[in-house]
């Protein structure tokens, strides 16, 4: 039998593996389109507001080793981290560490009441637009960021377990032992 019946014209398939490469890289890139797009938001650059209204952003503290941590009053592992995330902060301040627990909560009120029940010395701000969340790309929370000295996010970490304290304390530790360029 001879004929084209059953073949597929070369430029048919030519534009099919070219469709299907283009798929594959949106896929890849998130939609954008772009290779190692950068986020819409850096996350160093975002203002924040403290209890007292005061402006801050996470550039404020280069220099230091910060520990970011993104919460919410209704998270209820964050009931958990909360504490942990506090004393590590008293412990871990005076060696040159921040800790910056970033609430999410759309309403203030709820923010001050799980405050109001949990005494604290760490740094607490409010982000209820979530502008954090999306500037590091975060998935859910409780998600935690250890930014090094120079401002660049070496650890990240999604969720809280009985084992992340150590966790936290081994990467604040290699983070500090580190030489200040």
């Amino acid at each position: 039998m001879t004929g084209t019946a059953g073949r597929i014209p070369i430029a048919s398939l030519r534009l099919c593996v070219a469709v299907m490469a283009a798929l594959v890289l949106l896929d890849a890139t998130g939609g954008s389109g772009v290779v190692g797009a950068a986020p819409a938001l850096n996350p160093l650059d975002v203002e924040l507001r403290d209890a007292s209204g005061r402006r801050l952003r996470l550039t404020d503290f280069k220099g230091r080793v910060v520990l970011v941590d993104l919460w919410a009053s209704w998270c209820a592992e964050c009931q958990y981290s909360f504490p942990v995330l506090d004393r590590l902060g008293r412990e871990y301040r005076p060696r040159g560490v921040e800790i910056v627990a970033v609430n999410l909560d759309q309403r203030q009120k709820d923010a001050a009441a799980f405050l109001a029940r949990r005494p604290h010395e760490m740094l607490v701000v409010f982000d209820p637009r979530a502008r954090m969340l999306e500037a590091f790309g975060a998935a859910g929370i409780p998600s935690s960021y250890l930014i090094d000295r120079q401002g660049t996010v070496r650890y990240q970490h999604s969720g809280f377990t009985a084992g992340t304290e150590a966790q936290y304390r081994q990467q604040l530790d290699f983070l500090l032992a580190e030489p200040a360029r």
